[in-house]
């Protein structure tokens, strides 16, 4: 059976080393140095014969004298093999006894994180971060341990029932602790690269500043952001898969400046965004895709300015810009796929004043303007695709004001034009397309034309 002649498999986590059956080895060595003896016996013969040709015929005893000689040194060779195999074997029980001595770590470090009293908790999230570090193999389980802490039922009014005293500590502790493993990806203890799971957590503060989200899986699936600040200033989500789905943005502030969003892919589909300040100001959503799909602004400021879509596939699609401020002020828009298609701005006041759409293509197709106000003043639609077909503009203000149509095609075909004051003043047009086809221009829409030729009113 060929299954007789294989090394035994190493056990997942374990220290034994990965050798040969004895039973296997020492007859093998037996035969392999009795043939080797013998060999030598021979080649000794000869070549003392062949050294002595025509004189003394050679001594026997000489030519056993040569080969003890040289399996002295087998032998020696052999012993050194032995010790080798003893030393690994003596090594392979001391790193089980550290296995062990790591497994009773980890058991004390859980029992303190569940204990009573916010001291012992603190102590917990220290001691399973510091086994973290020494444990290896089951590093992603001790980040496992303190996401899950993250996870669990928080209360943060002091009046309820449920609130613990000394809570919101141990939680800003984990959160810290988290962040300081993800500055440095170099480190021998990073946990860049590992899974970060913290669906449903409750986040009142904490700081992620700096920290470089790179590979892996970062989960804030459902996640409620509430209270005080949320601080992921200049993160790097490079290479990792982030998603932000159904996360809740109710209160505080989240800031998410000069954060790195560089594929493969972000989510906050069906995100709510309401009463929070939430800020990508800065933000470089350069490469990979990131969704906002049907995500619900309904209160509070949600800002992109001066963010970075470069070569970027960003989808605003069926997003409902209810209430509050969303702001795209001097956002660059370069080869970029960006939609808003089928979104409603009801309500709220978006802005993308000297925003640059330079070679993207921009998607505002059957979106849904009414009782808000957006503007693109002093906007700059250069060498791109634009589209606004099908959109209504019911109510509301929407201003193109001073907005540079230079070499791209913009295209209104089918617009509906119904009770919505559009400007069109200031606008220059030095190249690119324009086009109005179809679209509908119903009293009582009050539109200024700038340099483009008046619609004719549909007829009631």
């Amino acid at each position: 059976m060929p299954t007789l002649f294989k090394r035994r498999q190493k056990p997942q986590g374990r220290h034994t080393p990965n050798l040969w059956p004895v039973w296997l080895v020492a007859p093998a060595t037996l035969i392999v140095v009795g043939a080797l003896a013998y060999g030598l016996y021979q080649g000794a013969d000869s070549l003392l014969t062949a050294e002595n040709t025509g004189k003394k015929p050679v001594d026997v005893q000489d030519v056993i004298k040569t080969t003890v000689t040289v399996l002295t040194l087998v032998g020696a060779v052999l012993a050194g093999l032995y010790a080798y195999r003893k030393q690994l074997l003596a090594e392979g029980e001391s790193h089980r006894a550290d296995a062990g001595q790591l497994a009773e770590r980890y058991t004390t470090a859980a029992e303190q994180l569940g204990h009573e009293q916010a001291a012992v908790r603190l102590a917990g999230v220290y001691a399973m971060a510091r086994l973290a570090d020494d444990w290896v193999e089951q590093r992603q389980v001790c980040i496992d341990v303190l996401c899950a802490y993250l996870r669990m039922p928080y209360e943060t009014d002091t009046a309820e029932d449920g609130f613990k005293q000394g809570e919101r500590e141990v939680r800003l502790t984990i959160i810290r602790t988290i962040r300081d493993h993800l500055l440095d990806p170099t480190s021998p203890t990073t946990w860049c690269g590992l899974d970060l799971d913290f669906t449903g957590a409750t986040f009142d503060g904490g700081d992620f500043y700096g920290a470089k989200f790179s590979g892996g899986t970062v989960n804030f699936y459902r996640a409620s952001f509430t209270g005080d600040t949320v601080n992921f200033s200049t993160a790097d989500f490079t290479g990792s898969l982030v998603n932000f789905g159904r996360a809740e943005f109710s209160g505080g502030a989240v800031n998410f400046s000069a954060t790195k969003f560089s594929g493969p892919v972000a989510h906050f589909t069906k995100a709510k965004f309401s009463g929070a300040i939430v800020n990508f100001g800065g933000a470089d959503f350069s490469g990979g895709s990131v969704y906002f799909t049907r995500a619900r602004v309904s209160g509070g400021r949600v800002t992109f300015d001066a963010a970075n879509f470069s070569g970027a596939t960003v989808n605003f699609n069926s997003t409902r810009f209810l209430d509050g401020a969303v702001s795209f002020d001097g956002a660059q828009f370069s080869d970029a796929t960006v939609s808003f298609g089928t979104a409603a701005f009801a309500g709220s006041r978006v802005t993308f004043d000297r925003a640059v759409f330079s070679g993207a293509i921009v998607n505002f197709g059957a979106a849904y303007f009414s009782d808000g106000n957006v503007y693109f003043n002093w906007s700059d639609f250069a060498c791109g695709e634009i589209n606004f077909s099908m959109a209504q503009f019911l109510d509301g203000m929407v201003s193109f004001e001073a907005v540079k149509f230079s070499g791209s095609t913009v295209n209104f075909s089918r617009a509906v034009f119904l009770g919505a004051t559009v400007t069109y003043d200031g606008a220059e047009v030095t190249g690119g397309t324009v086009i109005f086809d179809g679209a509908q221009n119903n009293s009582p829409a009050t539109i200024r034309w700038g340099p483009f030729p008046p619609l004719p009113a549909s007829q009631p």
